[in-house]
């Protein structure tokens, strides 16, 4: 989801690796272990949970979690808790990174110190508030001056516990005084609107007579600030929760009479000494967090259409995609966004074609054939990810979900082997998992996504073209990509392509190991398969699988997910399970008040339909066909003062959910969105608040099938698995270029050392592959020329906004660290201009 920001669109995304955690403090108990879980938060919003790991105090999580980002935030936090059967979990200790020091620890393994969690540390929110100093005539003809403090509203306070009643207090403080007032408490909502004013004497009359009460008659106003706090309103025995505070000095009002801001809340400073961070141990991570900053489409023009022509540039190593693979620090860092941009404009095949064919030109040897981690391997690799998760889930999920749930043993090195346990068993069982596994995989063939089976084609045709004496290397040019780097992995590490939702235990990931391994030499279709293993004990049990019958298999199946001709049966189109999970739902029926109508049900999306049932496993309660979703879009909070709802419209009736947090909340939005954008009967206009009480929230109409009053949000591409963003794939190569640019320059002066000077080449220039000098400078030069181009329209959009950016607006509250940072290096800048 993008901020829209005066023709620029904003996005936020992060990939998270969280390692492992180690030296964590030892349980007050006999058993000294822990069983600790992390979680990722935005702010104080939970938005990804590991699994947890008992009976350890250096737990091993190894869990990724990717997520866009839909809202601003301040902090990314990453908790470590305790699990307690009996009481509420307990923390112990956290990792908050500062949004703006996120770049300091790009995609670095870091140890990060865990502190300790103090209550008046855990803030969020901004608070609007205005402050008006006024003169006041007295009864008597005597003049003093009235403070006006008036709290406005919150916007974005944390729920505490499930719950967030919120009231502020008002304090004026000085040396010598401190007065204290109270707003209302707003019940269920973290944005409440308070719209109350509050009046302080601030200067004492000169004839005041009562001098026992103050030090002085005339306050030295400098000396005073008014102090709001925010509380949640709590039936608990341990009193109100600290949500934050914000101290303002009234100096502000020096220049004016009166002053209005927006303001972060901040931490409340207790003055207690906090122990040792090492005494809480430490955690493992790398975060790669990304901010896009994605101009309309015209804007890319020169750059977009000068990275078309690749695929049609002779030689390709000339074009600008290639370039981009030979500057960038790893071939991966390239691959994602090319792959992205020319998915989203159907040039994929052309591109990856014309690739592949250069490499197996310079590939000597046809076993080592896309065996290295090139620029085509890994947009090959990526290709396979977008265009087929789904067929791998469609393929793989349903076994592996069964090898997760039954623990067989299936363990096969007689070192390894526990007590009890007996080899010929295990032998047994695991084989016939792997059995089971080869089919899926054989029958899969037809499924195949048409896209990958093009690449496929060209693989094997540029493979047999270059190595016309080896009748195996088409063949294996396309079971090194099939097997070895998408159903192999997958089956090894199954969280990292969602066919499970975490790490599985160790018995499991043993057992998916030992598959995994005799799949991908099923699959590689080498002349001396017993060899290729390192192992005694793997050679000796591949002997069951060492028949012809499994080799005609694997070819019948290359040949089928390459040919060109080949055609899907779509006749019965079968249900591919796009996204489940537990939600909270209102009720669809007559009754219209109370919590009682909200109710925790498991979610299930298919591209068939979309039903809800009590628990996972059970029958469903309720189905709604996917034909039959008219729009899906957010609910405003206003309608039942709760956070992270949207709506399921259908012809009858709007379905109200409630998703787990934000980013839960934009998943099912976009994949449901997604899934129902060719029905026919899509609403172009929708009621963003709910029915209640005869009538529609946000418009007051009366009829429940009055027509909506907002327009629905933009449509999206019909086709799930490619959903992208053209002008924000090109914004990240624009990124990577402009990061680049030093290697870019090098680049040219390799171009001219070799079009002048044929001898031994410089160190320095030789890991560029330049096969034409002179079409590659001239690529070159135009990809400079663009990225500068673009380069100055960043740079003149930042000294716009920040011409402006009004520091305590509502964008951008005063304690916004950021954006201080922002500005000092927009100064900076400006200095250094002038």
């Amino acid at each position: 989801m993008a901020v829209e920001e005066e023709g620029l669109r904003v996005f936020q995304s992060v990939k998270i690796k969280i390692g492992e955690a180690k030296n964590l403090p030892t349980y007050p108990g006999p058993n000294k272990m822990r069983d600790c879980y992390c979680t990722v938060n935005l702010d104080r919003e939970e938005v990804f949970r590991t699994k947890i790991v008992e009976k350890s105090l250096c737990p091993f999580y190894g869990e990724d979690f990717y997520c866009e980002i839909p809202r601003s935030f301040r902090h990314l936090s990453f908790y470590i808790f305790d699990r307690d059967v009996f009481r509420r979990d307990s923390i112990i200790g956290k990792v908050a990174i500062q949004k703006e020091d996120l770049p300091k620890y790009h995609n670095r393994d870091t140890w990060f110190q865990l502190q300790h969690v103090d209550a008046d540390s855990e803030v969020q929110g901004k608070v609007h508030l205005e402050l008006r100093l006024s003169e006041v005539i007295t009864d008597t003809g005597v003049v003093c001056h009235k403070l006006a403090t008036r709290i406005l509203e919150c916007q974005g306070l944390p729920i505490v516990n499930g719950q967030c009643d919120p009231y502020a207090t008002v304090t004026l403080a000085g040396p010598y005084r401190s007065e204290a007032k109270k707003t209302k408490v707003k019940k269920k909502t973290n944005n409440p609107q308070f719209d109350e004013v509050f009046y302080f004497e601030v200067t004492r009359p000169c004839s005041y007579s009562r001098k026992s009460h103050f030090d002085f008659e005339e306050e030295d106003v400098d000396k005073l600030e008014i102090r709001v706090d925010l509380w949640n309103a709590s039936n608990l025995k341990f009193g109100d929760e600290f949500l934050g505070e914000l101290r303002v000095p009234l100096n502000v009002l020096r220049q004016s009479s009166s002053y209005e801001a927006w303001y972060f809340l901040q931490p409340r400073d207790n003055g207690s000494k906090s122990l040792k961070p090492g005494d809480l141990g430490s955690l493992r991570l790398n975060v790669v967090y990304t901010e896009d900053h994605v101009f309309s489409s015209d804007y890319y023009s020169p750059l977009r259409d000068l990275l078309l022509r690749s695929a049609d540039v002779e030689p390709v190593s000339a074009s600008a995609a290639h370039v981009l693979g030979e500057v960038c620090r790893e071939k991966q860092e390239a691959a994602i966004p090319l792959v992205r941009f020319f998915l989203h404009y159907g040039r994929v095949v052309p591109f990856i074609s014309a690739i592949a064919n250069a490499e197996v030109q310079r590939t000597q040897d046809p076993n080592t054939i896309f065996r290295g981690n090139s620029l085509t391997s890994k947009c090959i690799d990526e290709t396979m990810k977008l265009a087929g998760m789904h067929y791998l889930h469609v393929t793989l999920k349903p076994t592996i979900e069964e090898i997760c749930q039954s623990h067989k043993s299936c363990e096969i090195d007689p070192v390894k082997l526990k007590d009890g346990e007996n080899l010929e068993n295990n032998m047994e069982n695991l084989r016939q998992y792997v059995d089971r596994i080869f089919n899926v995989i054989i029958k899969s063939g037809v499924s195949c996504p048409t896209v990958m089976c093009d690449i496929f084609f060209s693989l094997r045709e540029a493979a047999a073209k270059r190595f016309q004496d080896d009748l195996d290397v088409r063949y294996t040019a396309v079971s090194s990509f099939i097997f070895l780097r998408f159903f192999a992995p997958a089956i090894l590490s199954p969280n990292l392509f969602q066919l499970t939702p975490h790490h599985t235990d160790p018995q499991t990931s043993r057992t998916l190991t030992l598959i995994s391994k005799t799949i991908q030499t099923l699959g590689s279709l080498s002349k001396s398969k017993s060899a290729s293993f390192k192992e005694s004990y793997m050679a000796a049990f591949y002997e069951f699988f060492n028949e012809q019958k499994y080799a005609d298999a694997v070819k019948n199946f290359l040949d089928l997910i390459s040919s060109s001709g080949r055609r899907d049966p779509k006749s019965i189109e079968q249900p591919i399970l796009l996204k489940e999970g537990f939600m909270i739902k209102r009720a669809q029926g007559r009754k219209r008040f109370g919590m009682k109508n909200f109710k925790k049900r498991w979610f299930r999306l298919t591209n068939h339909e979309f039903t809800y049932q009590k628990s996972k496993g059970d029958q469903p309660l309720y189905s709604i066909p996917i034909e039959n979703i008219l729009a899906v879009e957010r609910l405003e909070e206003e309608s039942f003062k709760m956070k992270n709802m949207f709506q399921v419209i259908q012809p009858e009736r709007a379905l109200y959910i409630q998703a787990n947090n934000c980013v839960e909340a934009k998943a099912w939005i976009d994949i449901l969105t997604k899934v129902s954008q060719c029905n026919k009967k899509r609403l172009t206009v929708y009621h963003p608040s709910a029915y209640l009480n005869g009538h529609w929230l946000c418009c007051r109409a009366s009829s429940d099938t009055a027509p909506g009053c907002s327009p629905c949000t933009g449509g999206l591409p019909a086709n799930i698995q490619l959903d992208i963003d053209g002008d924000r794939e090109t914004e990240r190569i624009y990124s990577l270029f402009n990061s680049y640019m030093s290697k870019l320059e090098k680049m040219q002066e390799a171009c001219g050392s070799r079009s002048v000077y044929d001898g031994p080449e410089q160190e320095e220039y030789s890991t560029f592959i330049i096969d034409d000098p002179q079409e590659t400078y001239k690529t070159l030069k135009q990809v400079v020329a663009g990225v500068g181009a673009l380069e100055q329209e960043h740079a003149q959009y930042k000294r716009d906004k920040f011409k402006k950016t009004k520091y305590g607006s509502q964008e951008h509250p005063i304690g916004d660290k950021s954006f201080q940072s922002y500005i000092r290096q927009q100064s900076e800048t400006s200095t250094h201009s002038i």
